[in-house]
Parts: C-alpha cells; structure tokens; sequence
C-alpha cells in the first residue's frame, strides 16, 4: 500500500483530544494534523519525536495533515495509522501473498456478523469453510524486538474473540491475524498486564479453533506493505 502523497517531516509538539496533534515542520511552521489512531498510541506521542505527515488538498477535509509515521532513533518506523493494515493486507490478499490464506479467492470486507459486529474480511472459497479474519494492528513495543497487543485496555477486541470462537463452533474457520505496523520487531506476544481480560480471552477463543497469525510489514515513508509472519510467544 502507498501513500496516495510523498510524506513530509515533522517534530510532534503533542497530541491531544485522541485525534489532534500538533507538529512543527521543517521550516518551522506550526501545524494540527490529524491522528487517525484511537487509542493511547504508548511510547509513540512524546513531544519532540521524528514524524512523518500526509499532506492534502482536498476541500471537504478540515485538517490539511495526516499524521502517518514515527522515525525511532534506531532508523525504524511505526504506522500509527490505523485505516493502513486492513488498505495493505486487502492488497496482500489480492496478490495471493498471505500463504496460510492464499487458497480463498473471494475477499469481502466488513461484513455484518455476530451480535452487531463486522469483520474485517470474509473470505471464501467453493470446497473451503468460510474464513473470518479480524485484524489488529500492532504497535506497541517496550522492549527491543518485541511487539505487543493491545497498548490499552480494549473490550471491543475482546468481544470480537468470542465472536470468533462461534464462527468456529458454526464450523467456519476464524483467524485473529495481529498486523505488527512496525520495523524492527521479530517477536509477538500478549501484553496480558496492560488487558488481563483479553489475554483470557484470546486463550479462550484459541482453545475453542480460532487461529492466530502474526505478520510483520515494511514500513517506510513511501508505504506499509505486508512481510512475513513473525514468532509468537
């Protein structure tokens, strides 16, 4: 998935109301952009960090920013954008580039289920069960390598594993695939103190058939593509 524009360099001033930031532009300009990220985005909204914006011309929007990107010191990048994972694993799943997926060739997004609940995507195939694929995006890492979910405590993603578990016990197949939106990791795991309820959860729906994938993805300031599965511990 690319950028639909060439990213531009920033320095977070601060983040604020959830989906506000204000940044500092190369030339000094002060800015607000807007953060397309719900939730506490932890180690990724200091002021001061290296970020990367989206500019737009488009009339209908207030804000004339996206922000995109955080640049480590290491040289790595985190995409705190949460609308890319679903924009680039729908690419790779087109491309038949997801091999524990690759065999369904009908990919719906968003598709109503559960008790007033959507997943992300349906996929099917004649001579195959139903898949029913939620996707996570993963971006919180408090020590070299590991990447963690959630950053905070999230009741939807725990309902969203026990709906997954009844696809399976409907005799669907069911996969909570985590997305990890930043380089530089090479292992997953739950981040069961930050949601003990949903790592409950997960150990739940696990037992009961719903698998899990784990996917890495090259992050730079030209795109967020899908890599290869990660270790999970």
């Amino acid at each position: 998935m690319k950028f639909a524009q060439p990213l531009i360099p920033a320095t977070l001033i601060r983040r604020y109301k959830r989906f506000l930031a204000d940044c500092r532009l190369e030339d000094g300009q002060e800015i607000t952009a807007h953060c397309a990220n719900p939730g506490s985005m932890m180690g990724l909204a200091d002021p001061g960090m290296k970020i990367w914006l989206e500019p737009n011309d488009d009339p209908k929007k207030k804000l004339k920013y996206g922000w995109r990107l955080v640049e480590h010191a290491n040289g790595h990048f985190t995409g705190v954008d949460t609308s890319v994972p679903n924009r680039a694993l729908r690419s790779a799943l087109e491309a038949g580039a997801v091999a524990d997926l690759a065999a369904y060739q009908t990919i719906r997004a968003e598709v109503k289920y559960g008790e007033n609940s959507r997943i992300d995507f349906l996929l099917s195939q004649d001579g195959l069960p139903d898949c029913y694929v939620e996707v996570k995006s993963v971006t919180l890492s408090r020590e070299p390598g590991l990447a963690e979910f959630p950053d905070s405590v999230t009741a939807r993603g725990t309902k969203h594993l026990g709906e997954l578990a009844n696809m399976v016990a409907q005799g669907h197949r069911a996969v909570m695939l985590y997305l990890v939106q930043r380089t530089g990791c090479e292992r997953f795991q739950l981040a069961a103190d930050i949601d003990p309820a949903y790592a409950d959860a997960f150990a739940s729906a696990y037992a009961a058939g719903v698998e899990k994938l784990v996917l890495g993805t090259r992050v730079t300031p030209q795109g967020v593509e899908v890599a290869g599965p990660l270790s999970s511990e």
